[in-house]
């Protein structure tokens, strides 16, 4: 848009429009986050229903990802593309097409959905305002931010290079870059779903959360190593990642609940400032690994077939680092969730 205005195709102006772009998206991607996150805590005090409404959140985060191959796998077998202008048409369609939907959703969830209240109320003045001062003073938000955020750098810097993986590294068909992560977003759609049966504790959490890490990090050890030769085991380490991935995500996100406990006038801080570290890590995470891009090859070696590029790096080792590293932190926390609380009436009807 900025180079239609001016009359020109500066790639420096283009790169400004784009930019100018991705941060509006993200500051309301940002506002509808972290206020999201926030009602969990809102509607229950009891750490088993948290949890639930956690897992179900990342359950239908996932249904949600899956639904966007469904638009573009319409679009692309509606429409034709014999030039590049017919596939950014193709592209348009989908964008417009996602964005009237989740509109659609956010109507029903604004219209139809009713907010259970709390049978008991907490003690104190429900409308004091909780100092920032207050979290920095406390371990366990320290602790709990550098999981979340740890765990946000799994997922999203493997996100990243999933797709160039498969095809740059492993040589799979194109088809592979869809099925991959379609694979992995089932994986943790179904795992999210048993998640919601289990009677959550601190050490549950911590145990939960712990076991995920462990398998991202011998997924990791696999992505690092796998030769192209034996790319059909990439299936298989799908589905691990897309359990580990589950379990992070949604015993992560449980943790900050019990950090905030029943401080609620403070739980949008918390989850935005965590929100806000996450954003900032994952960025510069993904700068530094692109900086790197150009090297291509640290390292070949022709006679297994295996070579060690950026993105082989950024999907394997990062990730992996990052869950050895959540682990070891995770065992020095003290989780202690809150005495269970009843509703005036159940989550879910």
């Amino acid at each position: 848009m900025p180079c239609k205005i001016f009359g020109t195709s500066s790639s420096t102006l283009r790169t400004v429009g784009y930019s100018m772009f991705a941060a509006i998206f993200n500051v309301g991607w940002a506002a509808a986050q972290v206020s999201h996150m926030s009602m969990l805590n809102c509607i229950t005090l009891n750490s088993t229903s948290r949890v639930i409404l956690a897992s179900c959140r990342n359950a239908f985060t996932m249904v949600a990802n899956l639904s966007l191959y469904a638009v573009a796998f319409i679009v692309f077998g509606v429409t034709m593309a014999s030039t590049h202008a017919d596939i950014e048409n193709q592209y348009r369609w989908i964008a417009y097409l996602s964005i009237f939907i989740g509109c659609c959703f956010v109507g029903i969830f604004h219209l139809g959905t009713k907010e259970p209240r709390l049978k008991v109320s907490l003690q104190g003045n429900n409308h004091s305002r909780i100092s920032w001062t207050y979290w920095f003073k406390r371990v366990l938000y320290y602790q709990v931010a550098l999981v979340y955020v740890l765990t946000r750098l799994v997922v999203n810097v493997s996100q990243a290079y999933l797709a160039f993986y498969v095809i740059d590294d492993l040589h799979m068909a194109q088809s592979a870059k869809a099925l991959v992560p379609a694979i992995i977003y089932i994986s943790s759609f179904l795992v999210s779903i048993i998640l919601q049966e289990i009677s959550w504790t601190g050490q549950c959490l911590k145990a939960c959360y712990s076991a995920g890490a462990i398998v991202w990090i011998f997924c990791g050890a696999g992505i690092l190593f796998l030769p192209g030769s034996m790319s059909a085991f990439m299936y298989l380490i799908s589905v691990s990642i897309g359990i580990a991935n589950a379990l992070m995500m949604v015993t992560g996100v449980s943790m900050q609940s019990v950090l905030i406990d029943r401080d609620l006038n403070g739980c949008a801080f918390v989850c935005g400032s965590l929100s806000f570290m996450d954003k900032i890590s994952c960025g510069l995470a993904l700068f530094v690994l692109q900086s790197y891009q150009s090297t291509r090859v640290i390292q070949e070696n022709h006679s297994n077939d295996v070579y060690f590029s950026v993105t082989r790096f950024g999907l394997g080792f990062v990730p992996a680092v990052c869950s050895l590293i959540s682990v070891i932190v995770t065992y020095t926390m003290k989780l202690q969730p809150a005495p269970c609380k009843p509703l005036m009436e159940p989550l879910l009807v």
